[in-house]
């Protein structure tokens, strides 16, 4: 693609979804005014509600919660306007599925998650489940706890949204559609059982695509827009000296290494299998259906490289090279377009103060497999276990703990996406597109068969620290490229009407 067509593809997305935005807020003129009004006299309550939500611990991966936090989100959803609200079980946690009728033409899907990563309480300046205020310097007024950003602030918000268009005597302009996951951040293996069940599938299928609420700014108060996001696997391997038939069945003194041999080099000769020199993937067949970048996406990276600042990026990221010794147009293609292999941590044998002179039996190996269009997790699994059992390594347990599929959204046709980018622009925000997160979601059970929906993440807004200690979201701005929780709930406001 030239560069001339380069620039017209973004201009023209940006053309298109300009006018959008104008007809929307034509049509929303006698109504937004008095909304805005409402959204700045509910502030204080919008952030009290946030902070409620995150007093509540709903950790999937540690079964804490999840009760209490399907409940909560079930009266989060009531307290908003949803007439239905239904907790949907599934093999695992719950989910919640909630229907709001506004009398529309248009209905607008949204996706929740409820659930929270881990927190190690000692790494935090103040309690993850307090939600405290606090004032940070060039920054503002933060609401700091487990959760805060991720994402039940940028929830919380779109929620207070809807506070305000009933609290001006309003309907919403669209109806919506809500499904909720419990297991967002053990990899949504149950979410299927909520998102297909005969209710929600038929009201998802009448819907524009599905929205996910999420603080869109960067430090530097820049917007991208992700199109899509990696695809995930999350797993364990699992070596033993009973399954491997070699080593001990319980932990002895490491004076018998010199006679019985240790699963643990088992286990470091197979992760050792498993990539190259520099840390490229080197399964077999890993990169057989591995689908090169689009014209367009590649159209995107060539704007991304000259907006976005390769010296933030390298400090916000403690690096100061890039793998493989990549340049700054090509590090960020990699972020979009390279699958990866990655150790999340190595669990067994002793870690504690000092020496314990033992050999293990048992070790675990916690993997994360990011995949990118067209891989999927089932031929990757099975292509894993293959190339272990090729080298000796078959005894070596496989053990699936969650994952997702890639998602794609195609920016020229979504009116979702349209739609945000005129609402950005609106606030003084020239946002940029972005083929795919690095990160990853359940958002191909929408994008995917038999739904095959636009799914978008929005929200004007701001936070940090997600799975991190000290996560935070910024409620009260005094940065002047920064927007607080007050510009969020407006945003959502402004989105509503633009797409209705």
């Amino acid at each position: 693609m030239s560069d001339l067509n380069r620039r017209n593809f973004v201009g023209g997305v940006l053309a298109s979804s300009a006018a959008l935005l104008a007809a929307g807020r034509a049509a929303a003129a006698p109504k937004l005014p008095d909304i805005r009004r409402e959204v700045e006299r509910r502030h204080d309550e919008a952030v009290a509600r946030l902070q409620e939500w995150i007093h509540q611990p709903s950790i999937a991966a540690e079964n804490v919660g999840m009760d209490e936090g399907c409940a909560l989100m079930m009266k989060l959803a009531t307290d908003a306007g949803f007439q239905h609200v239904e907790r949907m079980p599934t093999r695992g946690a719950p989910g919640v599925y909630a229907t709001l009728d506004a009398g529309a033409k248009k209905t607008l899907g949204l996706y929740f998650m409820y659930d929270v990563k881990q927190v190690e309480p000692s790494e935090w300046a103040s309690p993850p489940w307090e939600a405290r205020l606090v004032d940070v310097p060039d920054l503002g007024t933060i609401v700091r706890g487990r959760g805060a950003v991720n994402q039940k602030g940028p929830q919380a918000a779109f929620l207070a949204a809807l506070h305000a268009i009933r609290g001006a005597g309003h309907k919403p302009p669209v109806n919506l559609v809500l499904v909720a996951d419990g297991e967002e951040e053990i990899g949504s293996p149950n979410f299927a059982e909520v998102v297909l069940a005969p209710a929600p599938r038929a009201a998802l299928a009448r819907s524009l695509g599905v929205l996910g609420p999420d603080a869109s700014q960067a430090r530097d108060g820049g917007v991208t827009m992700t199109l899509g996001s990696k695809g995930d696997i999350e797993l364990d391997l699992i070596v033993s000296g009973e399954k491997w038939g070699r080593g001990p069945d319980h932990d002895l003194h490491s004076s018998y290494a010199a006679r019985v041999d240790g699963p643990a080099w088992h286990l470091v000769q197979a992760l050792y299998s498993l990539v190259t020199a520099n840390g490229d993937p080197a399964i077999d067949g890993f990169f057989e259906h591995v689908r090169p970048l689009t014209g367009a996406e590649q159209a995107m990276l060539d704007v991304a490289a000259k907006r976005l600042d390769e010296a933030t990026a390298k400090k916000v990221a403690g690096v100061k090279t890039w793998a493989r010794d990549a340049n700054w147009r090509q590090a960020l293609e990699d972020s979009a377009a390279r699958p990866t292999l990655t150790i999340e941590g190595l669990v067994g044998g002793y870690t504690g103060p000092g020496g314990k002179t033992i050999l293990p039996h048992k070790l675990t190996a916690k993997l994360d497999l990011r995949l990118v269009p067209d891989m999927t997790p089932e031929d990757i699994v099975a292509k894993l276990k293959a190339h272990l059992a090729k080298r000796g390594f078959g005894d070596i347990e496989v053990v699936v703990n969650g994952g997702f599929n890639y998602t794609s959204t195609t920016a020229s046709s979504s009116p979702l996406i349209q739609s945000q980018i005129g609402v950005y622009r609106g606030f003084g925000i020239d946002p940029m597109l972005w083929p795919r997160s690095g990160g990853s979601d359940p958002g191909s059970l929408f994008t995917g068969p038999p739904l095959s929906l636009a799914l978008a993440n929005f929200g004007l807004g701001y936070g940090t620290g997600a799975h991190a200690p000290d996560e935070l979201f910024l409620v009260d701005s005094k940065n002047p490229k920064l927007h607080g929780m007050h510009d969020m709930v407006q945003s959502f406001v402004d989105y509503l009407y633009a797409i209705a």
